[in-house]
C-alpha cells in the first residue's frame, strides 16, 4: 500500500501562484509514477500532470504547459506541484496519484484538497 497526503490549496487570486505537495508513505519502492489530476464543480476528474518515480520524465496537458511544474525531491518522498500564473479556470480540487510498477495505473490517491482561483 502506498498513502499520499496532499496539502498546500488555497484561495488566490488570478495570476498569482501557489504550490502543492504530495508526501507519499508506505511501499514507495513500488512506485512507478506520480500524477495530479483535479476535479472542477459538475465535470469529470482530469489528469494533469505525471512524473516518473526516478524524476526523469515529466507529462503535461496543454492547458498548464509552461504554467505548472512537476517536481520531486527523494529525499523527502514527496512530490510537488508549482502552479504560476493561475487562472479562474483552474478552481478545482487536486488530487495527487500513485501507478505503482505492477499495474501502471494510478491505483492510489489522495484525499485532495482545494484550489480556488477568484477573477
Amino acid at each position: 500500500q502506498v498513502q499520499l497526503v496532499e496539502t498546500g490549496g488555497g484561495l488566490v487570486q488570478a495570476g498569482e501562484s501557489l504550490r502543492l505537495s504530495c508526501a507519499t508513505s508506505g511501499r514507495t519502492f513500488s512506485i512507478y509514477a506520480m500524477g495530479w489530476f483535479r476535479q472542477a464543480p459538475g465535470k469529470e476528474r482530469e489528469f494533469v500532470t505525471e512524473i516518473g518515480w526516478s524524476g526523469d520524465s515529466t507529462y503535461y496537458v496543454d492547458a498548464v504547459k509552461g504554467r505548472f511544474t512537476i517536481s520531486k525531491d527523494n529525499t523527502k518522498n514527496t512530490v510537488y506541484l508549482q502552479m504560476n500564473s493561475l487562472k479562474p479556470e483552474d478552481t478545482a480540487v487536486y488530487y495527487c496519484a500513485a501507478a505503482p510498477l505492477a499495474s501502471r495505473k494510478y491505483d492510489y490517491w489522495g484525499q485532495g484538497t482545494q484550489v480556488t482561483v477568484s477573477s
